[in-house]
């Protein structure tokens, strides 16, 4: 990668933060492989609808919106699609140990909670996988990596929220099971935009490549 596309990568980071990873040669592209699935992170009604008693994630409709947009892609090339969800808890959130102590909030979604339902902008159809976590990682003790194993996925097109959370913990632990990882930031959301920036920032720099929509619509549609 030459400087002028890392440069445009880093915009609006300071230049000595910029330049401490580009002299470090951190944040080469890994870039598609064969096989992509996309994996919709916790764009459940518990993070998306005005009414949740958890904090909001910041312009999430917007998200919401463009992750309709690579659906639709996705599904008319035959693209596997992956939702994630959150629970069921037990009322006194025991069995997840200390999350329960910094994230109380998750209570909320217990059994039978409609805080867990994904979020019906998204259409979700039948033949598309739900996997329910308990944990941030949508890798941690659940059945996603054999059947992205089975599904013969290779690369993952992450979305969902937050960016911070539920999201950098799923994409740090794909990249560490031999995954590509890309990240579309229109898709992508978090409680406030620093937060956001920040995290996104160092995921491109560490584990995947952070593309426009745009972008990875056409590298989809380059290889239908």
């Amino acid at each position: 990668m030459d400087r002028t596309e890392k440069n445009r990568r880093l915009e609006g980071w300071t230049s000595h933060t910029a330049d401490v990873y580009r002299e470090a040669g951190i944040g080469s592209r890994v870039g598609f492989g064969q096989r992509p699935a996309v994996l919709v992170v916790d764009l459940i009604r518990g993070c998306t609808d005005k009414e949740s008693p958890l904090p909001a994630v910041v312009d999430i409709d917007p998200v919401v919106e463009k992750t309709c947009e690579l659906l639709r892609v996705a599904r008319q090339m035959g693209i596997p699609v992956v939702f994630t969800t959150l629970g069921p808890y037990r009322a006194d959130m025991r069995e997840v140990g200390p999350i329960a102590v910094k994230m109380p909030g998750l209570k909320v979604f217990a059994e039978h909670s409609p805080w867990s339902q994904v979020d019906p902008r998204l259409e979700m159809r039948p033949t598309e996988f739900l996997v329910w976590k308990k944990w941030q990682s949508a890798f941690f003790k659940t059945e996603l990596q054999p059947l992205l194993t089975g599904l013969g996925v290779d690369t993952l097109i992450v979305v969902g929220c937050t960016t911070s959370g539920c999201l950098r913990a799923t994409v740090t632990d794909g990249a560490s099971h031999g995954l590509r990882v890309i990240l579309p930031r229109e898709c992508i959301g978090d409680r406030t935009r620093e937060v956001h920036e920040a995290n996104l920032f160092d995921l491109d720099a560490k584990n995947a490549d952070v593309l426009t929509l745009r972008e990875v619509l056409n590298e989809l549609q380059r290889r239908a």
